[in-house]
């Protein structure tokens, strides 16, 4: 565990005041960013002293569910991935930031639409503000594209051309078209939503699992797979790691925030060798993304409150960490900063903020519900049996949708 203390020129200038210990708990790559803007904070704040707790993402998220339930041991300010938001908001161990002295409500239009649908419950509860978000993209390799002779837009057309060119690909280049087919149906489940609905919930609360959006994207996942077109790595892995620096994946379904972990330390060298996207056929989906949350056994709320709205709603520290990780700002207000205009070395000079921003604004608003974490995990397990035991579509998604009906209960 990587634990970051205060610097000795805060401690100095603070010396004087009675102290108030901030723990801050988060995942990679958040605690590059707060590396750069911490010091601003404390000198901002005297009287408060803040450790980082930095822990892998998966590590992080299950010792939060296990320190909320308890009620000790959490953090004073948590960094939640939006995969996260609705479990942790339905279960009341996150404090309600619309009530006084919070008041987070004044901060709504600060954001982009689906960002604030992210953290608010159907109630008026919000649990947490945006810090970053995850627009989402599509990665290719330039150097694959020009081997096989096929431009973006050609490979975005539609899904039918995506697959065309995975195709293209695999028939003449010692690439694949992708890492893993689940990627594939992830980003059309998520993109496409209806506004007002849930990834997996209608606004009524019921799951739509067997719809034609699920179908749709098992299908493809499926065609990638049956035809040999993904690498079959799974995400996170070191394969993975590897898969980026030597090219075996000519695609990558992501957030925007890929980038920085690209450019900063997955395959750094690889720069010039990507050009980023939208979905197929102009769809827009969100991907990831991080929220800043008070745990109500916070004994620190007040000084908490103040380094939640430093990293959530301050335009300079959001444009910085795009700058320091690419987190892509969810402060609509920066979308206008020159940076947005500037080139991206790692990206062959392509603009691509520019792209990031616009997709950010045309994400439609997902509302979440307190199942969506349970529904994920059945859904991909339904994808898993289809892709791996060629078990049929229609008869997987039935099961996974009466799973879901079953622990919802």
């Amino acid at each position: 565990m990587k634990r970051l203390l205060v610097l000795t020129l805060a401690l100095i200038l603070s010396a004087s005041f009675a102290q108030t210990n901030l723990r801050l708990a988060l995942y990679p790559d958040l605690d590059s960013h707060l590396d750069v803007v911490l010091t601003e904070f404390l000198l901002e704040n005297p009287d408060v002293t803040v450790e980082v707790i930095r822990r892998e993402h998966g590590d992080h998220h299950n010792g939060l569910v296990t320190e909320l339930a308890a009620g000790s041991g959490a953090a004073d300010v948590v960094a939640l991935d939006v995969e996260f938001v609705a479990r942790f908001l339905a279960s009341g161990a996150l404090t309600d930031l619309s009530q006084e002295p919070f008041n987070a409500g004044q901060f709504e239009d600060l954001y982009a639409p689906y960002a604030w649908s992210q953290i608010a419950s159907a109630d008026g509860r919000v649990v947490a503000l945006p810090g970053d978000l995850g627009p989402g993209v599509l990665f290719l390799r330039r150097d694959v594209l020009d081997q096989v002779g096929w431009s973006v837009d050609e490979v975005v057309a539609s899904w039918d051309s995506y697959l065309d060119y995975g195709r293209a690909v695999r028939a003449n280049t010692d690439s694949y078209l992708m890492t893993n087919a689940n990627d594939v149906a992830r980003a059309f489940w998520q993109s496409g939503v209806p506004e007002g609905e849930g990834f997996f919930f209608d606004a009524d609360g019921t799951n739509t699992v067997t719809s034609d959006r699920f179908v749709r994207a098992f299908e493809l996942a499926k065609t990638i797979r049956d035809e040999g077109l993904d690498a079959q790595i799974g995400d996170w892995s070191n394969e993975w790691y590897e898969a980026f620096n030597q090219g075996t994946g000519a695609t990558q379904f992501s957030g925007a925030w890929l980038l920085g972990h690209l450019q900063n330390w997955m395959a750094p060298d690889t720069a010039g060798l990507w050009v980023t996207s939208h979905f197929p056929e102009e769809t827009y989906g969100s991907w990831g993304g991080t929220h800043y949350a008070i745990p109500e056994q916070s004994s620190n709320k007040e000084a908490a409150w103040e380094l939640v709205k430093f990293l959530s709603t301050r335009p300079e520290i959001q444009l910085s960490a795009f700058e320091t990780t690419a987190a892509f700002p969810a402060v609509t207000s920066t979308y206008n900063d020159p940076i947005f205009g500037e080139p991206i070395a790692f990206l062959g000079g392509q603009e691509a903020r520019r792209l990031f921003a616009e997709i950010a604004t045309r994400v439609p608003q997902v509302s979440v519900n307190e199942h969506d974490q349970i529904a994920l995990e059945i859904v991909q397990s339904a994808l898993t049996e289809v892709l791996n035991d060629g078990r049929d579509i229609e008869s997987a998604l039935q099961d996974a949708s009466d799973q879901i009906n079953r622990r919802a209960r």
